[in-house]
């Protein structure tokens, strides 16, 4: 009578997956990095487009995203040195940092959609060109700029909400350079050999006796 043996072979066991904390990094790395870079790009575009009437014709008029508003361009710098941040702190500061690059992705998605928008920008221009203060822009059209910029802050966000996620099992960047605080190992000094003057020279440089003496 044969007897089935109840363990499983080593080859069906099932492969342990990879912690998702892990895959986190690289993922919230990317989002982070791509979505600032987007939103740097997109906020240096035209934004809005319209004409101001001056001498009997018209002028027209563009305005890009920074002059709109700022504010997505700034929070993407801020993002962008919270995501670095992240991996030099640990506990709770790392939780707090990884807030603030939520928070900027947040604050850089709304300030977008609400230039989408504006006219404000063209206005000012337009008062500008014409030298009347009472001027306004006419024929204001808004190009899909702002919300590419709200796209890319979008992805900020994310990079922010894994860092709240998974931040905890993230490496430390600073880990890797601290010293645990034990003595060096003190190098062997090197033999010296008598017959040879530019030997003696060096140990009397380094503070040794090249006799051997005490």
């Amino acid at each position: 009578m044969e007897y089935v043996s109840a363990v499983p072979h080593p080859r069906t066991a099932p492969r342990s997956a990879v912690p998702a904390g892990r895959r986190s990094v690289a993922v919230a790395l990317l989002l982070g990095a791509l979505g600032a870079t987007v939103v740097l790009l997109a906020s240096g575009r035209t934004w809005a487009r319209g004409t101001a009437a001056i001498g009997g014709g018209t002028l027209p008029l563009t305005a890009d995203g920074r002059a709109v508003t700022g504010v997505p361009a700034a929070l993407a710098i801020v993002g962008l040195a919270a995501l670095v941040a992240v991996f030099a702190v640990r506990g709770a500061g790392r939780l707090l940092v990884a807030g603030l690059l939520a928070l900027s992705g947040a604050g850089a998605a709304v300030a977008a959609v609400l230039g989408a928008s504006d006219r404000a920008a063209l206005d000012d221009q337009a008062a500008r060109t014409t030298a009347d203060t009472a001027a306004t822009v006419a024929g204001l059209t808004h190009t899909a700029w702002p919300w590419v910029t709200a796209a890319g802050a979008a992805l900020i966000l994310v990079a922010g909400l894994l860092a709240l996620r998974y931040g905890k099992s993230w490496p430390a960047m600073s880990g890797r350079y601290e010293r645990d605080g034990s003595p060096r190992p003190r190098r062997a000094p090197a033999a010296v050999d008598p017959d040879r003057p530019e030997d003696l020279w060096k140990a009397l440089d380094r503070g040794e006796d090249p006799t051997g003496g005490n």
